[in-house]
This record gives structure tokens, sequence and C-alpha cells, in this order.
């Protein structure tokens, strides 16, 4: 008989659309719960290699995503106190012939946009904005997820792509906060025309330096200018104000580059994220302990809430990446039936 019950992913960012888009590709019937009023995006620039754009293509997205994005003609870095300049790759043709796709460059919000104006477009994937889910239940049967308004919705799999301080981790891992690692990240996005001289506009550049640097590119094909500087700090843990944050953001780039420092001038200091950071997940469930568990089928509490992650460049809790592709592969064997049958239907 065919499970017409959706997969349920909580989280609608970059990871949980993607999750989404593929297996509504796959036929399969996807329920997107998403914690804000309507989905979205806010954030900076990101950077994809070339081993990116056959999975995009994959999802039938890499035609929009390359419309959206630029590609840089080098990736340089930079030494931050004398400028000089440490290495340089060029992204041009004999990076092409080597990697046979592009190295690009995008805005998360043009990137988020075309995922979400796919998932939109595809039949099996439904988007359920002010979905704050606050826990599941699995009967062995089935889960059932639970909003914050009292609602709830029932799936034959859930998949958590809400970020990393994740509901559905937490009721599966009890591993307690993130870990902070004692650095702090500014980000800011400028016009171009704001630029100083002397600044690289065209390459993706990272300025090095002793506990710091920069990261630097062009967005939206040359219009807007995208500036990450990074720094280890004792007070990563604390918050302050934009002019607090001047005054330690100014000590250790004290002896930085000139264009360094230029583009420091240009930061918007309202907001700084403190990095963190999770151990990898062996085991995803309570109870799964020694080898012998680990060579048995999997257990259906995985195969109903797989804690996986796909936001921020964090990836999947587990070993090795073919393990963990395994593993998400025999959850969905009970359902791959009624997907080849929608292809089958469909190619009649």
């Amino acid at each position: 008989m065919a499970d017409d019950r959706p997969i349920l992913i909580v989280g609608g960012g970059l990871g949980g659309l993607a999750a989404a888009l593929a297996l509504g590709r796959c036929g399969l019937s996807v329920r997107v719960l998403e914690e804000a009023p309507q989905f979205g995006a806010i954030g900076y620039g990101i950077q994809l290699g070339p081993n990116v754009l056959p999975m995009l293509a994959r999802l039938g997205v890499a035609d929009a995503v390359l419309q959206r994005a630029s590609v840089p003609p080098a990736l340089v870095m930079l030494d931050a106190l004398d400028g000089t300049e440490v290495a340089r790759i060029p992204t041009g043709d004999t990076f092409l012939r080597r990697f046979r796709h592009p190295y690009i460059i995008i805005h998360r919000i043009d990137l988020h946009e075309v995922l979400l104006d796919a998932c939109r477009a595809s039949p099996n994937v439904a988007l359920e904005p002010s979905s704050r889910v606050i826990g599941f239940e699995d009967d062995g049967a089935q889960v059932r997820v639970h909003t914050k308004d009292g609602r709830s919705h029932t799936g034959a799999a859930l998949i958590g792509a809400d970020g990393l301080g994740s509901s559905i981790r937490a009721q599966l891992c009890e591993e307690g906060p993130p870990r902070f690692i004692g650095y702090v990240a500014h980000r800011t996005i400028v016009p171009m025309r704001l630029l100083p001289d002397g600044v690289l506009r065209e390459e993706v550049v990272l300025w090095g330096g002793p506990g710091y640097h920069i990261v630097h590119y062009p967005l939206r094909h040359g219009s807007l200018f995208n500036i990450v500087a990074v720094f280890r700090t004792a007070t990563y843990a604390e918050r302050d104000d934009a002019h607090g944050y001047r005054a330690e953001l100014e000590r250790p780039y004290r002896d930085a580059q000139p264009a360094m420092q230029a583009l420091l001038a240009l930061m918007d200091l309202k907001r700084r994220w403190a990095l963190s950071d999770r151990d990898p997940i062996r085991h995803w469930h309570k109870g799964s302990r020694g080898p012998a568990r680990r060579r048995r089928p999997p257990d259906p509490a995985i195969a109903r809430a797989g804690c996986l992650h796909g936001d921020r460049g964090r990836g999947l809790p587990g070993g090795s990446d073919q393990r963990r592709a395994w593993r998400f592969r025999s959850r969905l064997s009970p359902l791959r039936g009624r997907a080849s049958g929608a292809h089958r239907a469909r190619a009649a």
C-alpha cells in the first residue's frame, strides 16, 4: 500500500529547502515547517565551489543560480601585515578544464530565492510558515511534530534542518549548547561605489593575520561588495553596542594593511556573530551503542527522526560522508516504491 504521509522538514533555510526540493523531485510528498511568518532569508555572501554545481543541476536550479551568481577571476590570499600575495588561484580556463564547473559567489538571499521558487513550483512540496516546532513523537509507525500554537503534523519521516540550535537535534541528542570557538565575525555588504582605492574588487580575497582575517568579494554582478571580518577575542560571548564593538575590532587589526583598515571603517557593527560548532554525532538516537548495534538495520527512530543539518556549511552529523549518505538512503528505502511509481505515472 502506498504511504501518502509527507516527509516533514523543520526549517525553511538553504538546507531545508534543498532537501525538500530533492525529495519532491523524487516524487515524494514533503511539508516544510518554518518558524518565521513568511519564507525568506537574511544574510550576506556565500562562496560555492565547483562540486556544488552538479548538485544544483540535480535539483534543477543550476541555471537559475548561475544567472544570479558571479564568477571571480581568481581566489587570492594576502598577508595582512606586509600586503604580499601569498597565493593566487586563477579560476579561468585551466580551472574549468580541471574541475569542469566554475567557482561562484552569490548573495545568500538570491540563492534562497532560487530554491524557494523551485519549491513553490513543485506540486510535491507544501510550505508552512508560522510553524515553530517544539518537539516530536515517534510511535514506531509514524512521526508527529508539535508546533508552539498547538497544531500537530504527522509524517512518514522527519528531517531537522533548523540550524545549530535545532529543537529536533536537541530531542535526539543530549549534547548541550553549541561550543564557542573563541572567534567572532562582523559582516557587511556595501555599495561598490563606496570602496576606497587599493582594494581588489573582482577577486575573492582573504587577508590573513595573527588571530584575525578579512574576506571580501563582489556580489550581484559587481553592484555590491561583501566584507567579513573575523578575529579572536576573549569577550566572544559578551554583547555590546556598535561603539564598543568598534573599539574591540580596531585592536587586533591595528598593524594591518591600510586597505584592511579602510574596509573596517565601512563595517556595520550593530551585530556580531560568536562563532560556534558542534562535535560530529556517530549515533543519531538514544540507545544506539556498540559495534553490534551499528551493524543492524537502522532503528525506526532513525528512519523517522534523522537529525540532518544542511545550513551554514556545517554538513551532516555522523561519520564519513559515505556512511551518512548510506544512512539517509536507508531511511528512504520504505518510501522508494511510491516515488518510483510516481515517476512511472508521470512518464506514462
